[in-house]
């Protein structure tokens, strides 16, 4: 499965570039295992992580605090049920509110 992110700073409404981005597994015993950790390129997006992901609960937690003073980071939990289909997480960042959705 591939799974790429694209963050966009509405507050200065252009693309994210630099964000520090980290991709985790839930594992078995309910913790998490970190399979990747990667900064958006200058358009704000992560293509490849480099890591497959598996059916499975996983997340992406995003590093904005700069875009952000009220939320530091963001984290969103998603569900990978068809690892042979491409998942977009994207993220709308603001200084008092985000958005995510499931992309194409």
């Amino acid at each position: 499965m591939s799974l790429s992110t694209h963050v966009l700073d509405a507050a200065k409404g252009l693309p994210a570039a630099g964000v520090a981005v980290r991709l985790d597994r839930r594992a078995a015993d309910g913790g998490w295992t970190t399979l990747a950790e990667a900064r958006t390129e200058a358009d704000g997006r992560i293509r490849e992580w480099g890591a497959a992901l598996e059916t499975g609960v996983h997340r992406l937690t995003f590093d904005t605090a700069g875009m952000s003073d009220f939320y530091p980071e963001v984290t969103v939990a998603f569900t990978v049920t068809d690892p042979g289909r491409h998942l977009h997480v994207p993220l709308l960042i603001s200084p008092y509110a985000y958005s995510t959705y499931r992309g194409s």
